[in-house]
């Protein structure tokens, strides 16, 4: 399977009729067109470090090797892989399917979505580089937060990012939420620049060592740039996750940030890499402790009920969703991949006093300090 894997993130290249023919591609079927390695041998870009070929040409990423844009697409195509091995890992006999699109009007993505496996009811890793007109009510949100920009014209802009959400079968598995994203627009002749992310946790039944080493190691990757950064962004975090007509966090917490444009570039993307990377040791080691834990239907009832808190958060709140749907030609497919594949609701429900679930809902409502 190794041996597989490390042609896997070839799949894509010089195989349009697999990807026009079918849009979703099995990474098990590399080995029908190993042949494709010897493609692009002379690229500096090194096809083998991603699941598929970059949305961008090859040639025109080797013609701007310095340029943001190419720096910020290679880069989530690395985690993208980085993400996908360490969960299928953690599978029994499942691997992500890959599902290549384009945007008519700018640009296109990756998803890559890994659905009823054993450990993971479903998890998807997008990775979307699109390009075009800023629709104008995109910009007037923008501008709400402070943006320079002029919210009555149509804005030339590029975006790039990677989103995953990641939904366990196992009740006592919590859920993981990450994006990281770049964003440039142009208006009068000049670039207005940004990056923004988080990664954050929810949990359906409280380990309180799992919360503590989950805001460590992201504490740890906030500490190497600015000591600032993580108490800062813990809250915007608690902020930004809070289900306002629940009156109660979505989760955990994390990190979350937006708008990040100082002291400068070079420093900003350093920061993003350095809490990508992160991802993996801050979630995987509670996959591995907690995957064969024993639970029962009241336990999984819960976990439902919570998700349903999820999906509430995701289509009333969230900032990327809501961008994503404003988009022309959106993929809408990739956009709603963060949703569970099953979630409940019911009638004034309330956890009996002492049990687990109360005790979650108690730090839901109070959000504390981990680290």
């Amino acid at each position: 399977m190794r041996l597989l894997r490390q042609y896997s993130g070839l799949v894509c290249v010089g195989v349009g009729t697999i990807v026009i023919g079918t849009g979703v591609i099995h990474r098990q079927r590399s080995q029908l067109i190993l042949h494709a390695k010897t493609i692009d041998r002379k690229s500096n870009v090194d096809l083998k470090k991603y699941m598929a070929r970059p949305v961008t040409g090859i040639s025109t990423l080797e013609q701007a090797p310095n340029d943001m844009k190419t720096r910020m697409e290679l880069f989530i195509m690395e985690v993208q892989k980085e993400i996908c091995e360490a969960l299928e890992d953690q599978e029994v006999d499942i691997k992500f399917k890959i599902d290549r699109w384009e945007r008519k009007t700018g640009g296109g993505g990756i998803t890559c979505i890994m659905e009823d496996g054993q450990v993971f009811e479903r998890a998807g890793v997008n990775i979307s580089v699109v390009h075009g007109v800023l629709p104008i009510e995109t910009a007037k949100q923008m501008r709400s937060r402070g943006r320079p920009l002029d919210a009555n014209k149509p804005l030339p802009f590029f975006a790039a990012g990677i989103s995953s959400v990641v939904h366990p079968r196992n009740p006592m598995v919590p859920t993981l939420h990450f994006n990281y994203r770049y964003f440039e627009v142009e208006e009068d002749g000049r670039t207005v620049w940004w990056f923004g992310g988080g990664t954050d946790l929810t949990p359906y039944y409280l380990d309180e060592k799992d919360v503590k080493h989950f805001h460590g190691t992201l504490k740890k990757a906030c500490d190497r740039h600015d000591r600032s950064y993580y108490s800062r962004f813990k809250k915007w975090c608690d902020d930004y996750f809070f289900v306002k007509h629940r009156g109660e966090s979505r989760g955990v917490g994390g990190i979350f940030f937006d708008d990040v444009d100082k002291p400068d570039q070079e420093s900003v993307f350093n920061f993003i890499k350095d809490c990508a990377k992160s991802v993996v040791p801050c979630y995987v080691p509670i996959v591995e402790k907690h995957k064969d834990d024993g639970y029962g239907y009241a336990e999984r009832d819960w976990q439902l009920l919570r998700r349903g808190r999820y999906v509430e958060f995701n289509l009333v709140y969230d900032r990327g969703t809501k961008f994503g749907l404003l988009t022309p030609n959106a993929r809408i497919e990739s956009i709603l991949m963060s949703l569970p594949r099953t979630c409940r609701w019911q009638y004034v429900h309330s956890p009996e006093a002492g049990s687990p679930e109360a005790k979650l809902t108690e730090v839901l409502k109070n959000p504390r300090e981990w680290v």
